[in-house]
């Protein structure tokens, strides 16, 4: 899944890919702390998609951008996961090879955020607009945290 070291410079971009939106979480600059920074709505082609978090990488500094790779609960790799492994490829081309481009494992981070948000007293509205970026983060602490 992309081993990295997580002492490089620059700030970490965590992306949590879904069918209708992209929830985009980042890192502080000394890659300690994940932080929920924004849902994109997804366009009618990734190419739309990745517009939108080049432009994050551009102007968040980011040199690293860790992808959710929705593996099932046994592990394996299904059809989200090898379709998230293809939209990292295309990634990568766009990002160039100044940005590293990594998967990390997002099993139950939904649920994670969703338990937490549940507890923040949310209406189900106001859930549905920030789980999304919540899970990124979640799955994106877990990266800076191993």
């Amino acid at each position: 899944m992309g081993e990295v070291n997580a002492r490089l410079p620059g700030r970490v971009l965590g992306i949590d890919l879904g069918s209708v939106r992209i929830g985009v979480a980042l890192s502080d600059p000394t890659r300690t702390v994940a932080s929920p920074h924004t849902v994109l709505a997804r366009g009618r082609d990734h190419e739309a998609d990745h517009r939108a978090i080049v432009e994050l990488v551009s102007t968040e500094e980011v040199t690293t951008i860790v992808v959710g790779l929705p593996l099932s609960l046994s592990g394996a790799t299904g059809p989200a996961a090898r379709a998230a492994e293809v939209e990292m490829d295309e990634l990568r081309t766009v990002v160039g090879p100044g940005v590293e481009v990594v998967a990390h494992d997002e099993r139950l981070t939904t649920v994670t955020a969703e338990r937490s948000l549940g507890e923040a007293r949310l209406s189900r509205a106001e859930r549905r607009e920030v789980v999304d970026k919540v899970a990124a983060a979640v799955m994106l602490q877990s990266w800076l945290d191993r």
